[in-house]
């Protein structure tokens, strides 16, 4: 198959005549693909990847066309310094000259401490494909897609790779990739063999509750040397964590979060684990998609109480909780927690996702429903 058009580009050609636009997101999920393919639909586009030697010193030296009606600097976050040069640059740009600023992970890092570009840019967040997406670009049905999802994950390369032996040897690189070669900038070179081992042990945690203490036990790691590992693993995209909701913030940031995977396709559980990991990445983007095209505050938690009950997943806004999804391989039967939660919260939905559902059905305020054809139906 051949490229895909990513249901970001109309959405960020928009803001790009607005603004600089910064695009991040995991390695390898289509952001170079995506920049590349918006360049094509100017008259006058310049893309430059720092990575590549010539185009470096193009941009060290500021000496692209001045014709260039589009400009795009490709990795320009492993550039010393380049939030500075970048204000400087987009103040003395050529009247409507667009910049748009791609890269993974410390762009997304440097979103939260946004000082000297503040109110110069808007900025986009590109995810691995969801079902919506997949349906949109495509002719597939919800189901088509969600399976191609749980058999491929959501990255461009495997998922529309000709056969699944060619997404399993992508995968394999991909990780060793970003381990090698991304991990060693954040932390020492010793540190990789005990940040591949807590890699291969998320694996087979997806979905639960993971306390970092009894696994640094484990590892004979300190926990807090963990917990750092954790960040990293997620500045690098690697991993999404979420946390339990809670009306006291304070506790919630106490208790254990969940761990899943941007690339579904890296879980290892059985087919529970692997939908539960799908229905994640594809809220977690609904969430992203909600804060990045409408300023909402969204977030994604989970619920549990203190005698472990739980519910996989509360979207909340402004921290309080707008739907509440319970992911299920086949059975319809509601949970009782569900149930409860959802009396306590009248004005958030409420839904039980089933992967395998005859009928979808209004049970009381739950509704059930055929999950592909629920995920087709969020925002991205």
């Amino acid at each position: 198959m051949g490229a895909m058009e990513r249901a970001l580009s109309p959405f960020i050609q928009a803001d790009l005549g607005r603004k600089m636009v910064f695009l991040s997101g995991p390695r390898q999920a289509g952001k170079t693909t995506l920049a590349r393919s918006l360049a094509a639909t100017w008259s006058n586009a310049q893309v430059l990847n720092w990575d590549v030697i010539d185009d470096s010193r193009i941009i060290l030296g500021q000496s692209w066309s001045p014709k260039a009606r589009l400009l795009v600097f490709d990795e320009l976050h492993k550039m010393k310094d380049w939030k500075v040069w970048l204000k400087g640059v987009y103040d003395g740009r050529l009247e409507a000259q667009a910049i748009l600023v791609t890269g993974s992970a410390r762009l997304d890092a440097f979103r939260q401490s946004g000082e000297s570009l503040a109110g110069r840019y808007l900025a986009w967040r590109l995810h691995p494909i969801t079902v919506k997406e997949w349906v949109e670009s495509s002719d597939a049905t919800p189901e088509a897609a969600l399976a191609r999802i749980l058999e491929r994950g959501g990255f461009p390369e495997p998922f529309l790779a000709e056969s699944p032996v060619d997404a399993d040897r992508w995968r394999q690189l991909y990780l060793e990739g970003v381990i090698r070669e991304d991990i060693l900038e954040f932390s020492r070179i010793g540190e990789v063999r005990a940040m591949r081992l807590f890699v291969n042990i998320l694996r087979t945690r997806v979905g639960s509750p993971l306390s970092l203490a009894s696994l640094a036990r484990d590892l004979q790691i300190a926990p807090t040397t963990l917990g750092r590992y954790l960040e990293i693993l997620e500045a690098l995209h690697i991993v999404f964590t979420i946390r339990p909701f809670h009306r006291n913030i304070a506790r919630a940031l106490l208790k254990e979060p969940k761990v899943y995977f941007f690339d579904t396709g890296l879980v290892k559980g059985d087919d529970g684990a692997i939908f539960e990991n799908a229905c994640a990445t594809m809220l977690l983007r609904h969430a992203h998609f909600l804060q990045d095209s409408a300023g909402r505050a969204m977030s994604l938690r989970y619920v549990r109480d203190k005698e472990g009950r739980e519910i996989d997943f509360a979207l909340c806004e402004d921290d309080e909780p707008i739907g509440f999804a319970e992911c299920k391989l086949s059975d319809p039967t509601i949970p009782p927690y569900l149930a409860a939660i959802a009396d306590r919260f009248p004005s958030a939905e409420a839904t039980l996702l089933v992967r395998y559902l005859r009928q979808p059905e209004q049970r009381g305020r739950i509704s059930v429903e055929r999950a592909a054809n629920w995920l087709a139906s969020l925002s991205a």
